[in-house]
């Protein structure tokens, strides 16, 4: 259980330092504490996934105090917050985003916001990843704004083990008498990405990754089919990527 009127509290993110998302994030957080640190991206990161930066140097730029742009990953972020910016004071707790959209389903694979998460959780710092869905051209964070803090809240009471990130998700619109939280397993669902072919001026051919095409799941306890429903996600996801049924077979298979 984490105190969090006394917590020292890190935030990130993959949008960028100068994102509305994590600004909101920084302004609920402080509603809990005010040791509140922000060591993010200088650059949006989007879909950098848990990548780090190994081929060149990197370099914190000091806002203020408490605020330190990196040209990096969001990794990078963590990783340098932890181990350098905050070295002497490290945070109880990381928060990352809120990103704008969706981190539901196969997508935590490509997040750079839960890659945040998964950094600080690697380092055994417990970490809660947040992203407001939308649909639309505009985003809406009032669901966000309205929800996150209780979420926060609840999950610190309950607290949850090392080698395990909590993943948040908020609806683009609540549900009819308001969204309730639902914990709700990792999403599946079958994808066709877009890919759209185009020619540069000296004809040779470039492509674009665009809209992901998805059919949402069956299990209505999938984060997918909990936001369509207009509820707020919780899912809680492990490190460890062990397949244990398989583990048992190919360990009887090669005694």
């Amino acid at each position: 259980m984490i105190d969090l009127t006394n917590a020292r509290i890190l935030i990130s993110n993959d949008d960028g330092i100068d994102a509305p998302g994590i600004k909101l994030l920084e302004r609920l957080a402080r509603e809990f504490s005010d040791d509140v640190w922000v060591i993010a991206p200088s650059m949006e990161q989007s879909g950098a996934g848990h990548s780090l930066t190994l081929r060149r140097p990197l370099r914190i730029h000091k806002r203020d105090e408490r605020h330190y742009a990196v040209d990096g990953t969001p990794t990078d972020c963590v990783l340098l917050g932890l181990q350098q910016v905050m070295r002497e004071t490290p945070p109880d707790i990381v928060l990352s985003g809120i990103n704008r959209g969706g981190n539901l389903g196969e997508d935590v694979t490509y997040s750079g916001t839960v890659a945040a998460a998964m950094e600080a959780t690697l380092l055994d710092v417990p970490a809660i990843a947040f992203s407001q869905y939308f649909s639309g051209e505009m985003i809406d964070w009032t669901v966000a704004e309205k929800h996150l803090t209780n979420v926060v809240a609840t999950l610190v009471k309950t607290s949850w083990p090392k080698g395990v990130l909590i993943n948040v998700n908020f609806p683009e619109q609540e549900a009819r008498g308001g969204a309730r939280v639902q914990i709700a397993t990792q999403g599946q669902r079958k994808i066709g990405d877009h890919i759209a072919e185009r020619l540069d001026p000296r004809g040779e051919p470039y492509y674009w990754v665009g809209e992901i095409l998805s059919e949402l799941p069956e299990d209505p306890n999938a984060d997918l089919r909990v936001i369509e429903q207009g509820n707020i996600s919780v899912t809680p996801i492990s490190l460890d990527f062990t397949h244990y049924e398989t583990y048992d077979k190919l360990t009887k298979a090669f005694p």
